[in-house]
């Protein structure tokens, strides 16, 4: 029997006015200044209520994003949301005391017996603006390590999951004061003005025009940046690979979540000779995880009208320049607009001149490129610009580590796509104009902390030389350290 959303007969969370964002920011910032860095203690005890709240709530939050969608995989977002980013508390919480550890580093003989050090320090208020395509984790997952280190937080969810974004506000009010994490909701005005905010550190998950006018805006007080943005992530497959396994693989790649994805294998380079046999496994590959995509729960719907038509956009256009557009729907189903269902659909060598060759396609749509050496299949990927992900599927040592010297990327998965996100001992982060910076594991925490230097002055010193006036002795230091 279905459960009751628990938003549905309470006061819902009221949308917050751009007006009211400085003073939540100053309210964090005042607590933050107040009681200095949190111990170990108090930063496991909010993770720990992260954690918590995240377990009381996780069949709502299926449910919400769900709505949101029209319909997204239950499945999908236990893998994909849920289990990612209580993965990533865990292992915040695991890895804590040894990322917190003050590094001794060594001082100059000429400085002994000082000593020198450098500290993890907070930052202060870290800002979060997530993104709609994985609404839950892209904010929660990165507050775990801004607040593993030390932060007071706010997030801004995507207004164009509402409910998602609803149901962080309620889990934010349970789990924390309301100077500890902050959960603010509204529409593109507020996130406009979210960004413009005198935040200590500010993440931004989204595409990268969006990101261009996010770091401007956070230029104007100086807010360091992580911008974690898209692109078009290639995969390259080689001919000694079993070509219906990469098929498989790259295809799981493209359907999860219906393509939308920031990591997606956006188009796929094949050997010439075995583009067709790939376009045959392809459609083999979906048929038996897709048997049906009319009602099936197990496929995720395009989130809303706009992007389905956008999507729809491309495949016209690419009919229209006479492209092998190939629509696999297994069951032959009469797909209606209303529900956003996209079949996946591969484009055969298409003109490069398309719009889906041109922008991030964030839909089950495979562009498949033929090629006739490994050196040109390179040099295609690095015409463009460099991307979020980049995947290798080979057995070839030689092969593989050709694509790894001679490509730049924000990540990498060898034979298979997805799973390097998942590693909560991998950094995530773009390159270009796929983002910059790192947020997830060690580099996540550090990416939120100021790494601050310290010197320690030995009561015995001398470097009393070093002042004025100076007189033999310095002269005869320097001879000696720098020469006559």
């Amino acid at each position: 029997m279905a459960t009751a959303n628990p938003l549905e007969h309470e006061e819902q969370h009221a949308p917050t006015s751009p007006d009211e964002l400085g003073a939540i920011l100053t309210r964090l910032k005042d607590a933050q200044r107040k009681s200095g860095a949190p111990s170990y203690e108090k930063r496991i005890e909010r993770l720990d209520k992260l954690l918590k709240g995240l377990l009381i709530h996780r069949d709502d939050f299926v449910r919400a994003i769900s709505d949101d969608f029209g319909n997204r995989s239950k499945h999908e977002t236990l893998v994909a949301e849920v289990f990612t980013t209580i993965n990533t508390i865990k292992h915040a919480r695991a890895h804590l005391h040894e990322w917190m550890e003050v590094e001794p580093r060594p001082v100059s003989w000429l400085f002994a017996p000082a000593r020198a050090e450098v500290v993890a320090q907070p930052l202060g208020v870290v800002g979060i603006i997530a993104p709609w395509n994985y609404p839950m984790q892209l904010a929660l997952a990165p507050a775990a390590i801004a607040l593993a280190a030390g932060n007071r937080v706010m997030i801004k969810p995507s207004e164009l999951t509402p409910k998602t974004g609803e149901m962080m506000a309620k889990l934010a009010k349970e789990m924390f004061t309301d100077d500890e994490l902050v959960v603010v909701t509204g529409g593109a005005d507020v996130g406009a003005a979210f960004s413009s905010l005198a935040f200590d550190h500010l993440l931004f998950t989204g595409s990268t025009r969006v990101g261009k006018v996010v770091m401007k805006a956070a230029a104007e007080n100086l807010v360091p940046v992580t911008l974690e943005l898209g692109g078009k992530s290639p995969t390259l497959v080689t001919d000694d690979f079993p070509i219906d396994v990469a098929a498989t693989r790259i295809m799981y790649g493209k359907i999860f979540n219906a393509g939308q994805t920031c990591i997606a294998p956006d188009y796929a380079l094949v050997p010439r000779k075995q583009l067709d046999r790939f376009v045959d496994e392809c459609k083999a590959a979906v048929a038996k995880m897709l048997p049906t995509i009319k009602s099936n729960t197990d496929y995720t719907s395009i989130v809303n009208a706009k992007h389905f038509e956008r999507l729809k956009g491309y495949l016209e256009e690419a009919k229209k320049k006479d492209a092998k557009v190939i629509e696999v729907n297994p069951a032959k189903e009469e797909l209606s607009s209303e529900q956003h269902r996209l079949a996946p659909t591969l484009v055969v060598d298409p003109p490069k001149d398309l719009a889906l060759m041109n922008e991030e396609i964030f839909g089950p749509i495979l562009p498949i490129l033929p090629y006739d050496s490994l050196d040109e299949a390179i040099a295609y990927v690095n015409e463009h610009a460099r991307p979020l992900a980049l995947y290798v599927f080979s057995y070839d040592d030689d092969a593989t580590q050709k694509v790894l010297d001679h490509t730049i990327s924000g990540g990498v998965s060898v034979n298979e796509t997805l799973m390097h996100f998942a590693q909560d001992d991998l950094p995530f982060g773009g390159v270009g104009p796929s983002g910059m910076g790192h947020y997830h594991a060690r580099e996540g925490f550090d990416t939120f902390s100021k790494k601050k230097p310290i010197f320690y002055q030995a009561r015995l010193n001398s470097t009393g030389m070093l002042r004025p006036p100076y007189g033999k002795t310095i002269d005869l230091a320097l001879r000696f350290l720098v020469g006559k």
